[in-house]
């Protein structure tokens, strides 16, 4: 009943019973390593679109992603099934990019109110410079990592907000408990997918959630150090030596998905 409540709320179909359920950040990740290697993965993407069922999980809000789904179409990079965008706190159609109300309300509740309690805490700090973002469920800044006054950041977190510092220079405040990890076992959840079936990929400290679900997990090559130091207390998560595209593809062979290159 749940995944058909989901599929009611998309604007287009959902692979029936798919083998994989891939879930790729963009940034350095799927929009990461050379050129033709990302030609040849989004190829064998669309290839498999009736057998893997692709969701972006990304930093990025809905306008931001379109744009990369416009600059990327001309080396193959079609539109996922589905979208995990804003660090989680958005869900949305892959194809027509619409928010998902089944998963996106419940977060939205958790966030009303929360940015007008936190903007006087940020206003004028050292450090600190908005993004520019469409997103109403999260505030997101970049950040100088020498001049910010981290003494803030249990002060923010009494508001009901997660911190989350991720690349050295991205700072984004979330509802309490919302992630990448959290909304993506909804969604599994709501799919009613076999966890055994689901590769997760990521690169930067925003994609940590997703590894400590204990779903399968690749760190791709080109990950930031502070994201590898978590690697020792991972098991489920393969460390790439490929980066970006290419080492998407290393861990799903590593995970015993080679049948799907016939």
């Amino acid at each position: 009943m749940s995944r058909q409540l989901l599929q009611s709320q998309l604007s287009a179909p959902l692979p029936a019973d798919p083998e994989l359920v891939l879930v790729t950040d963009l940034d350095g990740t799927l929009l990461g390593g050379a050129t033709e290697e990302r030609r040849r993965f989004y190829r064998w993407l669309a290839d498999q679109r009736e057998r893997v069922l692709h969701v972006f999980s990304t930093g990025r809000d809905l306008s931001a992603i379109a744009r990369v789904l416009q600059e990327d179409e001309p080396i193959g990079l079609a539109a996922p099934h589905l979208v995990i965008g804003d660090v989680g706190c958005t869900v949305a159609c892959g194809s027509s990019l619409q928010p998902v109300p089944l998963a996106v309300d419940p977060i939205e509740e958790r966030w009303q109110g929360t940015a007008e309690r936190l903007l006087p805490l940020l206003e004028g700090q050292p450090g600190l410079t908005s993004q520019p973002l469409h997103s109403e469920r999260r505030l997101a800044y970049y950040v100088d990592p020498d001049r910010f006054d981290h003494n803030l950041v249990p002060q923010l977190e009494a508001h009901g907000v997660d911190c989350l510092f991720s690349d050295n220079r991205y700072l984004d405040l979330l509802p309490a408990g919302v992630n990448k990890g959290s909304t993506l076992l909804a969604l599994l959840e709501w799919l009613e997918i076999d966890h055994e079936r689901v590769v997760t990929a990521g690169d930067t400290l925003n994609d940590l959630a997703m590894f400590e679900t204990g779903l399968k997990g690749v760190m791709v090559g080109n990950a930031e150090p502070a994201l590898v130091e978590h690697l020792p207390r991972l098991p489920s998560v393969y460390r790439a030596r490929g980066e970006g595209c290419s080492g998407i593809a290393e861990g799903l062979h590593h995970f015993g998905f080679d049948h799907l290159w016939d």
